[in-house]
């Protein structure tokens, strides 16, 4: 069976969330089930491709609107993830370094849509499945069916795995110029709300669709940004499988990222020893529990309640706990971190930014990890952490309630709270610390969650029996 993925992020070519590591690591396990999966990415101007071999293998031209754009497709030539990608390089469209926060972005990914389709039609590939990622290639589903240039995949499966519901591509619908000639009898597939709506016409096109977590797909019914009601209708078509992560690349054993290398038997030596080396980086005290926060500053990640939940717990605990946060985003919550640091040195440590290798280090000497989530459609930064023994903290919604048990439940390996408050998150910090104050139940909890497997190997299986299904 041939499947080929498309979406705008794809780690190491260009991360900036999850999407990226779902789409860099799912179709490499999927081909060690049998599966011939490709992974087709707009061209980025970055180290990746900078370092690696591409190889062009077609070109192209079309028009968008009355602008004639030309196309190259380039593929990487040493195969080094595991799985063949393809990149799409339009000057001026698909030629830039960073993934988003153009102003043109509707014109970008129109583009890398339609010139993917124009593609795949004149090397004469015709896919199994199309498995499209987020709303960036929500057009698929619909072009594919209704286009006047792409009969020929009419019959191609397409799968539209939502990986945030609360973005959605919304255009006026003055860009439908842009767009391949279509059936017009069909615009109302494209429309939600007098807008053109790329998440709302895939979900009405494709196939089936999947959430990155069973949890995800309940709330969306009910909290999808005014497609609630869209979602519930299509339910029959709609399918959770919660995200694995790369179980060879986030692995303390085998991690060439962190100072020192352990696994389940020697966990307790292996943490201690990169919790000093990271506590001697930052200034930070290795001899108190160390809690972290990983992710970007947004309102959805509860990144807005992190300055409080500071000051809090370190009333709440006498100062005795240290505080590291890596993350980026909103730039008054950045400001009100920045502000604090003055009031604990040797407490609170912070940076501001993304650090692949920074991140590693964290996991590794972090004994606990806080997501106070308002929004988690799977989550991956507490199944990274659990990997290393570090505890998880997290609002239980979305995919943070499917992957972390609380410890009070049987079987239990975290701490889950239920609103998404610096009071709750405090209080869930509270229950955590007076349980690592318990050293015997700790590490009998860090020997649990580290071997737990959430690897793609079971995600993956999922996903190739939704295709076969289809």
């Amino acid at each position: 069976m041939h499947v080929i993925h498309l979406s705008v992020e794809c780690f190491p070519l260009a991360k900036v969330g999850g999407l990226a590591d779902v789409v860099g690591a799912l179709p490499r396990y999927q081909r060690k089930l049998g599966i011939d999966a490709w992974v087709v990415c707009p061209y980025y101007d970055k180290p990746f491709t900078r370092d690696n071999d591409f190889l062009s293998i077609a070109k192209g031209s079309f028009f968008q609107g009355s602008e004639e754009l030309h196309y190259e497709i380039l593929k990487e030539t040493e195969n080094s993830l595991g799985f063949p990608l393809f990149l799409i390089r339009i000057p001026g469209k698909l030629d830039r370094q960073e993934v988003y926060c153009y102003p043109d972005e509707a014109e970008q990914w129109i583009a890398f849509q339609h010139a993917c389709l124009d593609w795949l039609k004149n090397s004469g590939t015709k896919p199994d499945v199309i498995n499209c990622h987020d709303h960036h290639v929500g057009l698929i589903p619909f072009l594919t069916k209704y286009a006047n240039d792409f009969k020929e995949f009419e019959k191609v499966k397409t799968v539209f795995t939502v990986h945030n519901g609360q973005y959605q591509g919304w255009m006026n619908w003055s860009k439908s110029i842009l767009l391949p000639a279509f059936d017009t009898w069909k615009w109302g597939l494209l429309d939600w709300d007098g807008l053109i709506n790329p998440l709302a016409a895939a979900i009405k096109c494709c196939d089936a669709f999947t959430t990155v977590s069973e949890g995800y797909l309940q709330e969306l019914y009910t909290q999808a940004n005014g497609l609630e009601g869209l979602f519930f209708s299509e339910a029959a078509k709609g399918y959770g499988i919660v995200n694995g992560i790369d179980d060879a690349y986030w692995n303390p054993a085998a991690d060439k990222l962190i100072s020192v290398n352990y696994d389940v038997e020697s966990n307790k030596k292996g943490k201690a020893k990169n919790k000093k080396a990271f506590c001697e980086k930052y200034g930070l005290d290795e001899t108190l529990p160390l809690l972290t926060y990983i992710g970007r500053f947004a309102v959805e990640k509860g990144a807005d309640l992190l300055p409080e939940i500071v000051v809090n717990v370190f009333s709440y605990t006498e100062n005795k706990i240290s505080i590291f946060i890596l993350g980026s985003g909103d730039t008054q919550i950045q400001a009100n971190l920045q502000a604090l640091l003055a009031a604990y040195p040797g407490r609170l440590a912070t940076f501001f930014g993304y650090n692949e290798t920074l991140a590693h280090e964290v996991y590794a000497a972090a004994d606990m990890i806080l997501m106070p989530s308002r929004v988690e459609p799977c989550g991956l930064n507490q199944l990274y952490a659990m990997k290393y023994g570090t505890i998880p903290i997290v609002r239980g919604i979305g995919g943070l309630k499917d992957t972390v048990r609380d410890i009070s439940e049987k079987n239990g390996y975290g701490f889950v709270f239920s609103d998404a408050t610096s009071e709750e998150a405090v209080s869930a910090i509270g229950r955590a610390l007076d349980y690592i104050g318990q050293r015997g139940k700790m590490q009998r909890v860090r020997r649990k969650e580290m071997e737990l497997d959430f690897s793609w190997h079971k995600s993956a299986q999922q996903y190739v029996n939704l295709y076969n299904q289809l």
